[in-house]
């Protein structure tokens, strides 16, 4: 398994513990990336990925609503939730990172630890959320429109 992907798994886990629990739980942060791997790569993005989509859950949300049509976020799947929300933290805010990683670890996560529509609900979504940032941000067209390659 690919170092990213493997800190994603372990990120979303996390920030599934952080929806259901509250603030508690990020007292035990760096305990629990210490346990999940030994791998110093995948707990520094990690904590990059949890921290990142913590802060700016606010914004997130806010446009995760605005793009999840006829979707009120407290009766979506928890797990589907917190995929969506580190996803487009990944999308908006992480320009390392090409979108079509993101959106495809993104559906990859959802298929591996959600339902079997899971998936294309996460692509449909992103998809969304990719496009109306790729429409207010012109001049990173081309970091929306991407090569296809994986670069992550």
């Amino acid at each position: 398994m690919r170092r990213r992907t493997k800190a994603r798994e372990v990120a979303l886990q996390f920030l599934y513990q952080l929806d259901l629990r509250g603030e508690e739980v990020m007292d035990q942060l760096t305990e629990f990336l210490e346990m999940a791997t030994k791998d110093r790569d995948v707990q520094e993005f990690a904590l990059r990925l949890i921290t990142g989509t913590k802060e700016l859950r606010p914004e997130i949300d806010e446009v995760l609503s605005r793009v999840a049509k006829n979707w009120d976020l407290r009766r979506m799947a928890t797990i589907d939730r917190n995929i969506l929300r580190m996803a487009i933290f990944e999308l908006l805010y992480c320009e390392d990172i090409p979108p079509k990683v993101s959106i495809n670890e993104g559906i990859e996560l959802g298929k591996k630890y959600s339902t079997a529509n899971s998936g294309a609900f996460v692509n449909g979504i992103l998809d969304r959320v990719k496009n109306e940032h790729a429409r207010k941000n012109p001049s990173r067209r081309s970091r929306n429109s991407g090569s296809g390659g994986r670069k992550d």
